[in-house]
């Protein structure tokens, strides 16, 4: 805790205090509804409420101090007024929590897929190197063994600078965090001192929220901007990128720092050759950076060779040997949602798969394709108050490499779901697709249809255990769901 006029002192924006107090600041949040006694409540402009609407409700929970762009008239607690809410809280609570990126290794991945995937990969390569970790992302935040839920993939600032002075205090040396295009655009991981940034991949997603692939491109190079532009022997700064995207060189540009890149040639500094792949393991030979060195994996898929090319580079580049990333992506069991296999005494594969996009939905059935015998089932459905220009796109995808397409619902949210599935028609050039709005039914219809050595992909929500209709969240889990209706069939 600080007082706000200690955390004054320092802020190198123009402000106006209106009510002057010097309160003691406990803590700081955007979110009125977690504000306590002696909070710095932040009134953010969103796009759908306004902050500074909530500005009785802080006060009445106990906020003490009000950061806005426009005077609270009725109002008695202190106001910092200023041009940019957003732009100034990072700096304020970075200030608050003592700059406690400055002393973790911090390691930024962005990319359309893989994100989360790497993140679990690095956990456990620093994990066998004997190192503290901890990790934000999509799934949750961990620190340590700890686990913590998460709202967004990347939070805001306030919150995110009082986790990471909570890593510090429990002796974290590295943090892997996935970065969102949201959050690079919406500047929430403005303060955070990347020591590495990590590209993986670019393809068609949120396009509801950025204008255009470039958009979107543009503000995923941000992460690679803010790497900075002055070299420091002491603290080295890496821009790790997916030479095999098409986006590569924008990615490469984008940084002042030392590129390393990843790929499937010898034309990346580090790169997988002989890639073989099964229903149970992938195995490729690493060669480039390191001599060859044979790696064999319960992680499956091409796309996962990626995943843990991008890994290795990091951890190389982090100060890791290469029998120790060896040994960690050799005993890594896989990722919760993330081609995740649903175990249960079946003679057919039921697959569970965070695939959203149409290229990691293609990546995933093309892994599939490479080790089914039987017919492929493709369970897939597309978010409601998303992105609309890839829900074609989506089943298309479906349809080119399944045999049997089930579209469903995933988190419609406002949207009629028959709606939806309705623009994932016009993708289909064919009939031979079944349709079942409700996605537990959709789920039991595929696992119904299917025969002795058939696939079963359930696509799109992967670790989710929600779903969205309307303005409710209900729970709902894929793999459980498939899970428990295969035992009851087994039971029969």
């Amino acid at each position: 805790m600080k007082e706000l006029q200690t955390l004054l002192e320092r802020l190198p924006f123009v402000y106006q205090i209106i009510n002057e107090q010097n309160p003691v600041i406990t803590h700081m949040t955007t979110d009125s509804r977690e504000v306590k006694a002696g909070a710095l409540f932040a009134c953010i402009k969103g796009y759908t409420v306004d902050g500074h609407d909530f500005a009785q409700q802080a006060y009445d929970q106990g906020a003490v101090a009000l950061l806005v762009e426009h005077e609270l008239t009725d109002s008695p607690l202190v106001q910092i007024k200023v041009k940019d809410v957003f732009r100034v809280l990072s700096f304020l609570a970075n200030e608050m929590y003592d700059y406690p990126t400055n002393e973790m290794h911090m390691i930024g991945i962005t990319g359309t897929n893989g994100k989360t995937s790497i993140t679990y990969i690095l956990e456990e390569i620093f994990k066998k190197n004997k190192q503290q970790t901890a990790l934000v992302g999509t799934i949750q935040m961990k620190i340590g063994d700890k686990s913590f839920p998460i709202k967004n993939t990347t939070p805001e600032p306030s919150y995110l600078f009082n986790s990471f002075q909570a890593m510090k205090q429990a002796n974290v040396d590295h943090c892997m965090m996935e970065v969102s295009s949201h959050a690079l655009e919406e500047g929430r991981v403005r303060g955070i001192d990347f020591d590495i940034a990590v590209f993986t991949n670019l393809t068609q997603d949120h396009l509801d929220y950025h204008p255009s692939m470039m958009d979107y491109r543009l503000a995923k190079e941000r992460l690679f901007q803010q790497l900075g532009n002055r070299y420091d022997p002491v603290r080295p700064k890496y821009a790790v990128i997916n030479a095999d995207d098409a986006y590569a060189e924008h990615f490469i540009h984008a940084t002042s720092q030392p590129v390393v890149t990843y790929g499937l040639t010898p034309a990346s500094d580090l790169y997988a050759t002989d890639i073989q792949l099964s229903a149970t393991q992938t195995q490729f030979t690493l060669s480039g950076m390191v001599d060859e060195v044979r790696i064999t994996s319960k992680l499956i898929g091409k796309f996962n060779v990626y995943n843990m090319l991008a890994a290795t580079a990091t951890a190389l580049k982090s100060g890791v040997s290469m029998n120790v990333i060896k040994a960690a992506l050799e005993s890594l069991p896989g990722v919760k949602g993330r081609f995740q296999s649903v175990q249960t005494n079946t003679h057919y594969s039921v697959i569970v798969d965070y695939a959203h996009t149409p290229d990691s939905l293609k990546n995933v059935l093309e892994t599939i394709q490479t080790f089914a015998t039987g017919k492929i089932y493709c369970v897939v459905g597309c978010g409601g108050d998303r992105d609309k220009t890839k829900r074609p796109l989506m089943a298309h995808v479906s349809e080119t490499y399944s045999d049997v397409t089930i579209l469903t619902s995933d988190n419609p949210r406002t949207e009629d779901p028959e709606t939806i599935i309705k623009d994932m028609e016009k993708g289909l050039e064919s009939s031979n697709y079944v349709v079942e709005i409700d996605r537990k039914q959709a789920i039991h219809r595929a696992i119904d249809l299917a025969r002795e050595s058939d696939v079963i992909l359930i696509a799109g929500k992967g670790h989710e255990t929600y779903q969205i209709i309307g303005r409710e969240t209900y729970p709902f889990d894929d793999y459980q769901v498939a899970h428990d209706y295969l035992e009851k069939r087994l039971g029969d």
